[in-house]
């Protein structure tokens, strides 16, 4: 891509407006929040206490809305704190030149490393120095600089406060989570109705995962509900695509495929269900049509041997996602839709589907009995973070990192950007470098389009806030209020677009400001022009001192090919040495392909925006690969799906086959990434012996497909 389309593309993206539900109710307690600070501040200790206050006030209720799952007020109390203590310390060293550079470089320098512990981290790092660059200008004295600090930890502490006193859909991030994965496989069971091979993205599943991850004081008060569905999501998936692939299940036409049919849209019908009670929190009211299909007692007689089995677990999965996604207890009875009680799918396997015994007859009764809760996933607290968050930060600073180029990119643009507002006759210089720490991220497109977005919304929102001030002349604490609904605003918009918050922000600022009598004009006109220059300057620094994706394409995809390796063999030998199909080997092994898969996804969308003529990789060879590797994805998750159980009787030439595969995937990925052609001889061979060895129709396949898949995965790569 050229540099410039690259522009027009990236400055598209940045001014682009996103339809989102909004939060009016989440938006006005942080505006509250942000009003209670300033109002009393304002009235005990005047204008000057009052803005420094409110930036931590304001600060506090943004972190609130970052994509994190630990607790909120948590997140409050940690940017007040961090804002607090950087705006002391730079008060400390503001009136020498070069201490206070040194100190911003240093500051700014560890703000970039601290991507390397997620966007949240980085986030409010990036924001903290930004504020500081303002709120060190407002004291007098050491003394007043540490009642602004206390006022702005305070900020802190009202907003987290108010999150506790005043809670919005507590567990909401949670069960949205939660919610979205099942939904994501309720889709994917009916796609696969008309593509028995379609491909399923893993995201909301790892997505899923990350949230269930609780603090302990968490785990003591999660919902019932958000205990156990996310695991058997995961154990539904496998079996949904053996039920469906006609390679190893049932025929692509007849009465079995139409069977199987009926199977996955009752499943996606009650998974659905499922999602909808969890992200609500209500009873699971099951579609009675989906019960009906999936209780039909001819299953049987119409689905061959393996393809019945398959529909017999699927059957019980869904009665125990039924069971654990319902929040009321064991003994209430479960209404349908209809609104007529029905018996709750029980974990037994008389689960909404399970229908007469294998045999034709009736099973016996069996009460309902919930799973077991599983042990919670556990998220350190905040002081048992920190020395992690160091030790990524730590790995960090090593030759090729992209998170340690942009730590030096913006700690060299805050720098020069505050010397040339130090330079220039305009007032106000810190805007310059304040800019730029706001816009920079560690990949080009977003420090592209953030650098237009933020000049464009601050254009129109300093024109805006500027005109109202010179037709109104709002006093100071009519300025206050004005300042506290542009905030609203922010809050209220700022998931919809960069440009958009920003017009809110600008305004934000201008408004108090405007409560000491800045004077507007020079606010415009600087806010303006330095914003202009803190924005070049961080396109320039990425021109001048990139961090391509581009060249990394090879290394990625090497990565997701050694891990999808890995997650074969890992299947492999549970046939050699069953464990049955909970066996932790193969869950970390598939772990780890998911997240090599997801790294090869966005480095490949960053790649596609980068002004690079290079890439590597050509587009069709790309997509090639990719599709190779879901498919060799795919057909290692179809032996999951019919894994032994533990006690069953070994099959020897299983571990053959996951030493081959755990060897050749490794030799093929070193092969990738030294822009060589990987060869899988040895692989076939392997497979060839494991055909006459092997009498089960599924594992043979299963063989075949893999050594299929990595043969694609070589003839795209000859195509780059």
């Amino acid at each position: 891509m050229s540099w410039l389309r690259a522009l027009k593309e990236t400055a598209r993206s940045g001014l682009t407006v996103e339809r989102r539900r909004l939060a009016p109710v989440v938006a006005a307690r942080g505006a509250l929040g942000l009003a209670l600070v300033l109002g009393f501040s304002l009235a005990l200790f005047g204008p000057a206490v009052a803005a420094a206050s409110a930036f931590g006030a304001f600060q506090a209720a943004i972190a609130t809305f970052q994509r994190s799952w630990r607790p909120r007020p948590t997140l409050a109390l940690a940017s007040g704190g961090s804002l607090a203590v950087s705006t002391f310390l730079g008060y400390l060293t503001g009136t020498h030149t070069v201490l206070f550079l040194a100190l911003l470089v240093l500051w700014t320098f560890l703000s970039g490393l601290a991507w390397a512990a997620g966007p949240t981290a980085g986030i409010i790092a990036s924001s903290n120095v930004a504020i500081m660059l303002v709120t060190v200008t407002l004291p007098t004295s050491v003394a007043t600089a540490a009642g602004h600090a206390a006022m702005i930890f305070a900020g802190g502490v009202v907003q987290a406060a108010l999150v506790v006193l005043l809670p919005v859909r507590p567990w909401g991030a949670q069960r949205d989570a939660l919610a979205d994965a099942l939904a994501a496989e309720a889709d994917y069971a009916r796609r696969l109705r008309h593509d028995p091979v379609a491909p399923f993205d893993p995201v909301p599943l790892m997505t899923a995962r990350s949230a269930a991850a609780v603090t302990p004081r968490q785990a003591r008060r999660r919902p019932a509900e958000l205990h156990g569905p996310r695991r058997l999501a995961e154990r539904i998936r496998p079996v949904l695509a053996s039920l469906a692939d006609p390679a190893v299940g049932a025929p692509a036409e007849g009465p079995q495929r139409d069977r199987v049919r009926e199977l996955l849209a009752a499943a996606g019908e009650i998974l659905d269900a499922a999602a909808r009670a969890i992200r609500h929190g209500e009873p699971v009211r099951l579609p009675p049509a989906a019960v009906a299909a999936l209780r039909t007692p001819d299953t049987g007689s119409i689905l061959s041997d393996r393809s019945h089995r398959a529909a017999l677990r699927l059957s019980a999965l869904l009665g125990d996602v039924v069971d654990t996604a319902d929040p009321q207890t064991e003994t209430t009875e479960r209404r349908t839709e209809t609104g007529q009680p029905g018996a709750g799918p029980e974990r037994s396997g008389a689960g909404p589907g399970a229908g007469p015994a294998p045999g034709g007859s009736p099973g016996p009764p069996e009460a309902t009995v919930l799973p077991e809760r599983p042990t919670p996933r556990s998220r350190p607290t905040l002081v048992r973070l920190a020395p992690l968050v160091l030790a990524k930060m730590r790995a960090e600073v090593r030759p090729g990192s992209a998170i340690l180029r942009h730590a030096i990119r913006v700690s060299a643009v805050a720098a020069a950007g505050y010397l040339l507002g130090l330079v220039l006759p305009f007032g106000h210089g810190y805007w310059a470098p304040m800019a730029s720490v706001m816009v920079m991220r560690p990949d080009f497109s977003q420090t592209y389009s953030r650098s237009v977005a933020r000049f464009g919304g601050t254009l129109v929102g300093v024109g805006l806030a500027s005109a109202v001030v010179q037709t109104a002349h709002p006093g100071t604490y009519l300025s206050a209020a004005l300042a506290v609904l542009c905030a609203f605003g922010m809050y209220l918009l700022m998931r919809t677009g960069y440009a958009v918050s920003q017009v809110c922000v600008a305004a934000y600022v201008v408004f108090l400001l405007g409560m000491e009598g800045s004077g507007v004009s020079q606010t415009v006109r600087d806010r303006v022009l330095l914003t202009l220059l803190g924005g070049l300057l961080a396109m320039l620094s990425y021109a001048v001192y990139p961090a391509w994706e581009t060249p990394r394409l090879r290394g990625r995809l090497a990565d997701w090919l050694a891990a999808s390796g890995r997650y074969a063999a890992a299947v492999a030998a549970q046939y050699a040495a069953p464990e049955g199909p909970g066996s932790p080997d193969v869950r970390e092994a598939l772990l780890s392909a998911r997240a090599a898969r997801v790294a090869w996804h966005d480095a490949l969308g960053r790649a596609g925006h980068e002004p690079v003529r290079h890439r590597g990789l050509s587009h069709a060879a790309a997509e090639g690969a990719g599709h190779a590797l879901a498919e060799f994805g795919r057909a290692a998750m179809l032996l999951e799906a019919h894994l032994p159980e533990r006690g069953a009787p070994p099959l020897p030439a299983a571990a053959g086959l996951a030493e081959a595969l755990r060897e050749a995937t490794e030799r093929g990925a070193k092969a990738v990434r030294e822009r060589g052609e990987p060869v899988w001889d040895d692989l076939r061979e392997t497979v060839a012996a494991w055909d006459t060895e092997v009498t089960d129709p599924l594992l043979r396949k299963a063989g075949r497909l893999l050594v299929d898949a990595l043969d694609d995965l070589s003839a795209a790569l000859a195509d780059a």
